[in-house]
């Protein structure tokens, strides 16, 4: 080929390049179509004890996994490390055995006071608390506390909650919305006792020897410093 030829060719190649560029970025959606999410069935409580606990009849342990890895959304456990209710006395665990790929751990028990457990589980108090109850009101603790809460559960993205057997999501649930967050994009999944779904990351693990062990450092814990936050009067 000669040379004038190649050139042309080349000028040929380059300009028609430059159209499919400019079309595909005018076109936009039509060339390189968006993903919609899917659609979310509204948050509907379960009926029976499940309901008692705030649990979703849709969206739960049995169907969390056609609803991980949203871009819209955040995944909370709401279950401590090592929790000093007596968890076994109603089948569950009082250690974080293991939990939801994709889930964050936000312990309940720091953010506000536990009310309602079962009798046989006992008392679950901490030492400090972002938000305590007044009368009828949820109160901050320290001047950060909603900021804090903000941070951890965005306002503007769905919110899927998790412990071990749906009372502490639940009750994070009724915390967020006496807060003024949106209800219809708060679900309480239930409880990890009960998944059996294929996204499971084990913690408790047994050894050789029969010696049971927490591996904590594989949990995604969010752990909060009441040490650096204002208390307020």
């Amino acid at each position: 080929m000669k040379k004038s030829g190649m050139k042309k060719w080349l000028w040929g190649m380059w300009v028609g390049s430059a159209v499919l560029i400019v079309a595909a970025f005018l076109l936009g959606k039509s060339v390189f179509p968006s993903y919609k999410l899917p659609d979310l069935p509204k948050p509907e409580v379960a009926e029976g004890q499940r309901g008692m606990l705030g649990i979703d009849k849709n969206v739960n342990e049995a169907t969390i996994d056609n609803y991980l890895g949203r871009s819209d959304a955040a995944y909370r456990d709401m279950r401590l490390l090592q929790d000093p209710g007596n968890y076994a006395a109603i089948g569950g665990d009082s250690y974080l055995s293991g939990y939801v790929d994709g889930f964050q751990v936000v312990p309940y028990p720091y953010i506000a006071e536990v009310e309602g457990l079962p009798a046989e589980v006992g008392e679950v108090k901490m030492d400090n608390t972002l938000f305590r109850k007044d009368g009828d009101k949820w109160v901050a603790n320290y001047e950060e506390s909603v900021e804090i809460l903000e941070d951890l559960f965005p306002r503007d993205k769905v919110i899927f909650l998790m412990c071990g057997g749906g009372g502490y999501a639940g009750m994070m649930k009724n915390l967020l919305v006496s807060l003024g967050w949106d209800e219809n994009k708060i679900y309480d999944v239930g409880g990890y006792w009960y998944y059996e779904g294929k996204n499971n990351v084990q913690v408790k693990r047994v050894k050789d020897d029969g010696e049971v062990v927490y591996d904590f450092y594989k949990v995604p814990y969010h752990e909060i410093d009441f040490t650096k936050l204002t208390r307020k009067n």
